[in-house]
């Protein structure tokens, strides 16, 4: 049972051996409204976490096609559990959020302020745009000035976490903000949801980009009555439809499976995967047990001592297992991926097929990364 959930999970996840995006910029936004977000990261030891989900998944994935995205408002960046990119067509159902932090209900962005919100924004709609470090008291101060404050960098949080500013662009990491109304698609609904069409929502996006997923999946991050009572009552009305159906996995948890593909047959996966720690697959970690039996933990934020894989240990899929943690770092100067530590589950670790192919996909993981050698010595290749 696990092991065809498993395949229909991955499938739908568009890690499956069956093509689900088109290559280029369009399967970019494809990949990005299927999968409901894509989640946004600083880490740079390896490419960032935003290029690497949808590299995982789209035929020739350039960097520049968020950029690009953004640029021609298919999608946008805002909050889902964290910072993301989202499809533009799902814009009102961030507005509860929005809506939430402007009402001064948020634990996290409630401490703009409000004179220096009032300034930025008037800079803004006299300058079109605006990036942090461009903000000064005047044009003849810019070694210092209240914008690398943290009072400034707040506000400014704030001011995009409650709507009134957009990101438009990113260099880098770097962002330029401009107002909504310039980011916005005319004719966009931009009308607040119900909080029954929000659990909708979030249900639809599950199923659409999982197939197979728990009740706790549903409401990841999610706090309060009210939102758990709507999604109970969207999950029981799919229920009694029929579109889901209740099952047990081999260690007797409960998810919920797409009925309709519960009836196809899913074939055999073969592909070696390096995955990103913030993929979209391993982001629920209980499910990501329960489904794969993958114990896993980013070790970053973890002190140096207590680290067991390694600083950015990167998830490895093998056909439709999760089979071990490689460690890397992407040498920038020598443009070299370095291979650090391997950790490999006891049923791959003496796959002499399996490392070979494992071998392949770190040198596509290289030229991922810009870099034209691979050190692979810590995998016993070079």
């Amino acid at each position: 049972m696990n092991t065809s959930l498993r395949r229909l999970a991955l499938q739908q996840q568009g890690l499956g051996q069956t093509p689900v995006f088109a290559a280029g910029m369009a399967g970019s936004l494809q990949a990005i409204e299927h999968l409901g977000y894509v989640q946004i990261d600083t880490i740079s030891v390896v490419e960032r976490a935003h290029h690497h989900v949808l590299w995982s998944r789209v035929p020739d994935y350039d960097l520049g096609h968020l950029n690009q995205l953004v640029a021609a408002q298919k999608v946008f960046e805002y909050w889902y559990h964290a910072a993301a990119y989202l499809p533009m067509r799902d814009y009102r159902f961030a507005l509860l959020q929005m809506e939430a932090v402007r009402a001064g209900n948020s634990r996290y962005f409630n401490r703009g302020d409000a004179g220096l919100m009032r300034e930025i924004m008037a800079r803004v709609q006299d300058e079109g745009s605006i990036r942090l470090r461009h903000i000064a008291k005047n044009p003849q101060d810019q070694s210092g000035g209240w914008w690398n404050t943290g009072p400034a960098r707040r506000s400014v949080e704030q001011l995009f976490m409650q709507g009134d500013l957009m990101v438009c662009e990113r260099n880098g990491m770097e962002k330029v903000y401009a107002l909504r109304e310039t980011c916005v698609p005319t004719g966009l609904d931009v009308s607040t949801p119900t909080l029954a069409e929000y659990a909708e929502y979030v249900f639809a996006t599950t199923l659409r980009a999982h197939g197979v997923f728990t009740w706790k999946q549903l409401l990841h991050l999610k706090t309060g009555n009210a939102v758990r009572a709507a999604m109970r009552a969207v999950v029981g009305q799919h229920l009694e439809a029929g579109s889901i159906v209740a099952q047990q996995l081999a260690n007797g948890a409960e998810v919920y499976v797409d009925t309709a593909l519960l009836q196809q047959q899913w074939p055999a996966e073969t592909a070696v995967r390096i995955l990103s720690p913030f993929d979209n697959v391993l982001i629920h970690r209980e499910r990501l047990s329960e489904l794969f039996g993958f114990d896993y933990r980013i070790e970053c934020y973890v002190p140096a001592a207590k680290r067991v894989f390694g600083y950015f240990c990167l998830p490895i899929l093998y056909g439709e297992a999760m089979v071990g943690r490689i460690d890397c770092k992407a040498q920038r100067r020598s443009q070299t991926l370095q291979v650090l530590s391997v950790h490999l589950e006891p049923a791959v670790a003496a796959d002499a097929t399996f490392k070979a192919m494992l071998h392949r996909e770190l040198q596509r993981f290289a030229a991922f990364n810009q870099c034209s050698e691979l050190d692979a010595t810590a995998l016993g290749m070079v």
